[in-house]
């Protein structure tokens, strides 16, 4: 079965409404400034628990030269491989961030991506939604 990327979208919405809500609970039982490995295997877990297929460290191929790697870029969370999330726990998103998680997103074919900085005071203020430039196909 075929899906579209039309129903790979609404897919990303839905799991990233999920994963908001898992994150926010995260932070708020937590606070800023624990290690960003702590936040992502304690949310892969409030994920897994939810039955949403969570891949840890996933690595994205890239193609240079002819050939392709395996060992130049790591996804933190990918949902059902659909929903790409970028943690960071620093003080402040840098636009580097931004780029990175988009950059994965275009690699990966995806059209949604969550960059989450559990180092923010507040989520709201940590949470950016990036959207890759993702048409269905006519």
């Amino acid at each position: 079965m075929n899906i579209t990327r039309k129903e790979l979208s609404h897919e990303a919405n839905e799991l990233a409404k999920v994963a908001v809500n898992c994150a926010y609970v995260l932070h708020r039982e937590t606070g800023p400034g624990l290690l960003e490995s702590v936040y992502e295997v304690v949310l892969s877990k409030m994920l897994t628990d939810k039955g949403i297929i969570v891949d840890r460290q996933k690595p994205i191929p890239i193609q240079l030269m002819g050939a392709t790697f395996t060992e130049g870029f790591r996804a933190d969370l990918l949902l059902n491989n659909t929903l790409l999330i970028e943690l960071k726990s620093v003080e402040k998103i840098h636009p580097l961030h931004s780029k990175q998680t988009l950059t994965y997103l275009r690699l990966l074919d995806l059209p949604l991506g969550l960059l989450i900085n559990f180092g923010s005071p507040t989520l709201k203020e940590g949470t950016k939604r990036i959207v890759n430039n993702y048409y269905e196909s006519p």
